[in-house]
């Protein structure tokens, strides 16, 4: 057996890794990020966003998106070139409403079993039927019951849409859209689990270019490279070991030591003094469609009046986000001065600190003296999360609102999410398709139930969503965009910080990283020459 510098994970209070004796540490890739994923199957409830990275490692799509090389020489995915993946080939009818994939006839799954278009057909179902976070994602693109997805032969799958939509390919590009081994699955069923959601949470029914070795909640999860994986080029990585470390202290210093190769997702300070050290690689990626917000219940007092939400949007402490929490990386959304459009999503907001005229709306919608509230945030990303909830009590507590800042654990978030009681919110929300409407239907639509945080609901807003989502016209289309962030952004359900930045710090022998929507590691591009 090899172990990886011991003495190191010992001082850290975390237990040494162990691979065997084939592998090498060129071969063995350690990845440390301050929280894991709470599940297996991307499909259960509150699944987290490590969910989404476990996913996409250990179960294929029928496509995925192209690669381009930004111009400061970094890779990122494509969102404008769908690729293959199980699916060959693939045609979309005259009309719109029929995508029919030819699937790869040598794709298996990790058990050996081939992966037919039977799979595919449960595997939809399941993500339309379980409700949540799947059958929303899936709804972005009309895809919403069992009988638009049909098993033409084994190798043959059809999809079938209600109406025209533009999103319907990329969704199927998403984490979500997974390729289940349906019959492995069907036999850990049970008849009050006909989806095998408890088996499923915890063990790996992929086709992925990794297999899941273990997992330890809250400690690490070993992957696998499956060697008989047929959808792409071989990978490099022999083995992956992410591993949790809480303190970005004990982060930083593994990667020094050269115990970890990869910290994902640093904290903006530790990427500004990191790049300042010129010892490793910082990949640094403005994440689309994203933004930090203080999100406000807008269904019940005193949220429910949009005079209070602009008194807080017109109180929030913006420049001293943007410098002490931020350290000026990423992109303001606050002080705009220009009407909002398609091509510069996420736009400023017009918002900007003023006082004198948060009290005055306070006043004016009932609340000369303020009132008290709570604010909530995910501790998993307590930074920047708990600094911007501090900065946000202090400055509220100049007009008058005395806030109570509530720390959720992070495997607990999703589903206090979901639970739509919480008045007032530090969050994190990106939109995995690069298209405003998809962020707005998903953030912002009245029929929303998972990522509408805020219990919002416009129907004029809705309306021009759905518009959005199936015109073809330019001109219409950018006025319908222009329209509902309008209307957002005077009545304030949500107050935009800023548009966040994903650093990576990566040791110089390793290469080929690749920024991706989903904001995951994808192994299969990284190598250690």
């Amino acid at each position: 057996m090899l172990r990886l510098s011991v003495a190191s994970w010992v001082l850290f209070g975390l237990a040494p890794v162990v691979v065997t004796a084939a592998d090498t540490r060129a071969e063995t890739l350690v990845v440390v990020t301050a929280a894991g994923p709470n599940s297996m199957d991307i499909h259960g409830v509150g699944a987290n966003r490590p969910a989404y990275g476990a996913s996409w490692n250990l179960y294929d799509r029928l496509v995925s998106f192209g690669s381009k090389v930004l111009p400061d020489g970094s890779r990122s995915y494509d969102h404008t070139q769908v690729v293959p993946e199980l699916a060959e080939s693939w045609e979309i009818s005259p009309d719109r409403l029929s995508l029919t994939f030819h699937l790869r006839r040598d794709a298996v799954f990790h058990d050996g079993s081939p992966v037919t278009a039977e799979d595919l057909k449960w595997s939809f179902d399941r993500a339309v039927s379980v409700g949540g976070f799947p059958t929303f994602m899936f709804k972005a693109g009309s895809l919403e019951s069992p009988e638009q997805f049909a098993a033409v032969d084994r190798h043959t799958f059809r999809v079938t849409l209600p109406r025209p939509d533009r999103l319907a390919l990329p969704v199927l590009a998403s984490p979500v859209a997974i390729a289940i081994n349906s019959r492995l699955a069907r036999s850990r069923a049970t008849a009050q689990d006909p989806w095998a959601m408890e088996w499923l949470k915890a063990n790996d029914a992929g086709s992925g270019a990794y297999k899941l070795v273990a997992w330890q909640p809250g400690t690490q999860t070993a992957f696998e490279r499956f060697e008989a994986w047929k959808s792409g080029p071989r990978p490099a990585l022999r083995r992956v070991l992410v591993r949790e470390v809480p303190s970005a202290g004990a982060q930083l210093a593994l990667l020094r030591r050269g115990d970890a190769d990869v910290i994902f997702n640093l904290p903006a300070k530790d990427a500004r003094d990191l790049a300042a050290e010129g010892r490793f690689t910082l990949a640094s990626n403005l994440v689309e469609n994203a933004m930090w917000y203080v999100g406000l219940k807008a269904d019940a007092p005193p949220f429910d009046q949009v005079k209070v939400r602009q008194a807080v949007a017109l109180a929030i402490p913006y420049e001293a986000i943007m410098s002490s929490v931020a350290y000026g990386r990423g992109r303001a959304l606050f002080g705009g001065t220009e009407p909002p459009t398609a091509a510069t999503w996420p736009s400023p907001t017009p918002w900007r600190t003023d006082l004198t005229r948060a009290r005055t709306l306070l006043a004016e919608a009932g609340y000369p003296e303020g009132f008290a509230s709570r604010l909530a945030l995910d501790q998993s990303l307590a930074d920047p999360s708990e600094p911007i909830a501090l900065l946000v009590q202090e400055a509220l507590a100049k007009i008058g609102i005395r806030v109570v800042i509530e720390k959720i654990p992070g495997a607990n978030w999703r589903a206090a999410l979901l639970r739509k009681d919480l008045p007032m919110l530090v969050n994190n929300m990106g939109g995995w398709l690069n298209y405003p409407e998809y962020f707005f239907f998903w953030a912002y639509h009245g029929q929303n139930a998972v990522f509408n945080t805020m219990s919002y609901h416009n129907a004029r807003l809705d309306a021009l969503v759905e518009a959005a989502r199936r015109e073809t016209d330019d001109e219409a289309y950018q006025r319908e965009v222009a329209g509902f962030i309008t209307i957002a952004y005077e009545e304030v359900p949500r107050v935009p910080l800023y548009q966040p930045v994903l650093d990576v710090a990566l040791r110089k022998p390793v290469t080929g990283y690749q920024y991706w929507f989903h904001r995951q590691l994808d192994f299969r591009q990284l190598a250690k020459p």
